[in-house]
């Protein structure tokens, strides 16, 4: 449902069009974005075929698929009924990755999330 709003609402565009696309939503010019939640487990930024039992990150893979977005539209879900988000470009994610502020397999506390999201917002 998130998805659906996202690509309806702020984005103007639509959804991928298939669960196996690469990208969650495009906007109305063609840009591609991740969508993500931040839950009290926290969020990751890799492929989503890279999280779970027997899967391991692969930092090509991750670079890779970050090349082909626009980058992340990242949705606190803790707090529903009301869902904040932010629009994250791609760049900004590359940034942390290089600057080692996401973990070791892109995944990051909902604290340390919020932390960084604040952190563009105070440079803005």
């Amino acid at each position: 449902m998130l998805e659906r709003r996202i690509a309806r609402e702020v984005l103007k565009g639509g959804r991928a069009t298939s669960e196996g696309a690469g990208y969650d939503v495009e906007d109305t010019n063609g840009g591609r974005w991740e969508v993500r939640s931040i839950t009290k487990a926290g969020i990751y930024f890799c492929p989503s075929y890279m999280v779970g039992s027997g899967r391991s990150f692969n930092r090509a893979g991750f670079v890779g698929k970050l090349e082909k977005l626009k980058g992340y539209i990242v949705a606190d879900v803790t707090e529903f009924p009301v869902i904040p988000f932010w629009i994250i470009e791609k760049e900004i994610i590359l940034k942390w990755w290089k600057q080692k502020k996401l973990g070791k397999t892109t995944k990051v506390s909902k604290e340390k999330a919020l932390n960084l999201i604040k952190e563009i917002k105070d440079k803005n």
